[in-house]
């Protein structure tokens, strides 16, 4: 019987595959799930040996078999960055293991929970970083698939995730429309209350204060490293990267199961 990581350590590359994409595509509206891989630069349809995660990218150096123009090297590292959330992940319940390194057959929710979660953060926090957006086709599933964990994990604590998607949206829409009022321009995206009503989703009601603390934090850390050690006013500064990595973090942080801490 195989373990019950080793196939998502198999399937995350090809996942990431997907999600570099998504990334590339989604932003620009162009279709994602039914057209055909193609190359960027020749428009050459790709077979399969050009497809096969990493090892492809490594065969042809880089660049497109047909026109030779370079592969974006946004795509290995995305299938890279894939199997890093598996691998954490895998750690994370390992560590938290009795014995310690022993995966329990139990864990496998969790264990898939945690990389969904960890790569739809991963989408988002980079369409988010190069758009400026968070679209709803990403955002919302990932509050349903929260939800979904929520009763398959943790059951009994339904009630108090669902609250924390009202309560979270309604307290960003309530912040982002104050800002407006004050200031006469936008601070917070209608995509930025979603993906905090994402998280209330995944984690609950007691942790959307520390949610935000540390997606604060977080954006606060990239703004200073985006402007070179200064922060300019007049910069826009992407909050969506900051929050979910911190729904992410948060989620590991309080393994095995996010009740157990944040209730």
């Amino acid at each position: 019987m195989l373990p019950a990581w080793l196939p998502l350590l198999l399937v995350s590359p090809i996942v990431g595959s997907f999600l570099g994409v998504l990334v590339m595509r989604l932003p620009e509206g162009r279709p994602v799930a039914l057209a055909r891989s193609a190359c960027d630069g020749c428009g050459t349809p790709l077979g399969v040996r050009d497809l096969v995660p990493l090892l492809s990218f490594v065969v042809l150096r880089g660049r497109c078999r047909y026109c030779c123009a370079p592969i974006d090297r946004l795509h290995p590292a995305m299938e890279l960055a894939a199997a890093l959330v598996a691998g954490i992940v895998i750690l994370v319940e390992g560590v938290r293991a009795s014995p310690p390194g022993l995966v329990p057959d139990g864990s496998t929710a969790w264990l898939w929970s945690g990389c969904v979660l960890g790569w739809g953060a991963l989408a988002l926090a980079l369409i988010d970083w190069r758009c400026l957006r968070l679209p709803d086709v990403l955002t919302l599933p990932l509050l349903l698939l929260g939800l979904a964990a929520c009763s398959v994990l943790a059951p009994d604590a339904l009630g108090g995730h669902a609250a924390a998607v009202v309560v979270g949206y309604g307290a960003f829409c309530g912040l982002a429309w104050t800002y407006r009022r004050l200031r006469g321009r936008d601070g917070l995206g209608a995509g930025d209350a979603k993906l905090l009503a994402a998280g209330g989703a995944w984690l609950g009601l007691g942790a959307l204060p520390v949610l935000v603390l540390c997606a604060a934090l977080a954006t606060l850390g990239l703004a200073v490293l985006q402007g070179r050690g200064r922060i300019d006013p007049a910069m826009p500064i992407p909050f969506g990267p900051g929050l979910a990595v911190a729904v992410w973090g948060l989620w590991l942080w309080s393994a095995p199961l996010p009740v157990a801490i944040f209730g």
